[in-house]
């Protein structure tokens, strides 16, 4: 995981340097930085990277507008940076496509324990970054462990979701919490409970963050995300994957 490839975009030197020193003394050596959203944009074109960092108020673009831009080329988990501290930045964040969001100013070691934290998911599931592209048809039926639900397919081993027939991008943590959903139909799970599984933390440290996953992959594979049919809620209770007769594929 040390070899993880990170890049940084902020335009405070000194933020970048006092990352860059603490991720060193971890091991990470593989870092690059940029100052604007636009050289974040075309260094993620030219380079596949592991993990961003990427500051919410940046010259030009800001974080939050360049952000869907970034998951365009990369899945890679994305962490904002930002003196915002209300829900509704935070949400924000959420929503257009990052994995945590860090409020300045931060702790550095709290900061490389939450890089820790997203590259140990991410690695750990996909082996690696790798750029979305369109798969072969033969990529896909070829691919073991395929979830098929009707509307929407989860390939575990590709990692990636497929729609009515077409890929659609999806950032590591809503695929990671898809896949568990997947894996578990028809049952419910409290937010603590899809916490804890698919974040690995006991405590839910942030109510609306489950929340905001949720949202994302019903955007995704609901006709109607507003009246979503296959990942319902039970008021009071949570959330369960609906389906009367899901398929798991093996290879033959």
């Amino acid at each position: 995981m040390n070899d993880a490839s990170i890049l940084l975009v902020d335009d405070e030197q000194s933020i970048v340097e006092l990352i860059k020193t603490v991720l060193h003394k971890e091991g990470y050596t593989h870092i690059d930085s940029v100052r604007t959203g636009e050289e974040a944009i075309v260094a993620c074109q030219a380079k596949i990277y592991d993990l961003i960092v990427l500051d919410v108020m940046l010259p030009g673009r800001s974080g939050i507008e360049v952000c869907p831009f970034l998951r365009e080329t990369t899945n890679a988990p994305i962490l904002f940076l930002s003196a915002r501290i209300s829900d509704f930045d935070k949400l924000t964040g959420f929503a257009v496509g990052g994995e945590d969001y860090i409020t300045k100013p931060f702790n550095p070691l709290e900061l490389v324990a939450r890089i820790r934290s997203q590259l140990r998911r991410y690695l750990g599931y996909t082996g690696g970054a790798e750029p979305l592209k369109e798969a072969s048809k033969d990529q896909w039926s070829g691919r073991t462990n395929l979830y098929d639900y009707g509307r929407f397919q989860v390939n575990e081993a590709a990692g990636e979701l497929r729609v009515e027939g077409d890929i659609v991008p999806c950032p590591a943590l809503v695929f990671q919490l898809l896949l568990f959903l997947c894996k578990n139909p028809n049952r419910l799970f409290t937010k603590s409970e899809l916490y804890e599984y698919v974040w690995g933390e006991e405590t839910l440290s942030d109510d609306n963050t489950v929340m905001v996953h949720i949202h994302r992959i019903r955007e995704r594979i609901e006709l109607e995300p507003s009246r979503p049919t296959l990942l319902v809620n039970v008021r009071g209770l949570g959330y369960k994957l609906v389906h009367e007769n899901p398929r798991r594929i093996y290879p033959t």
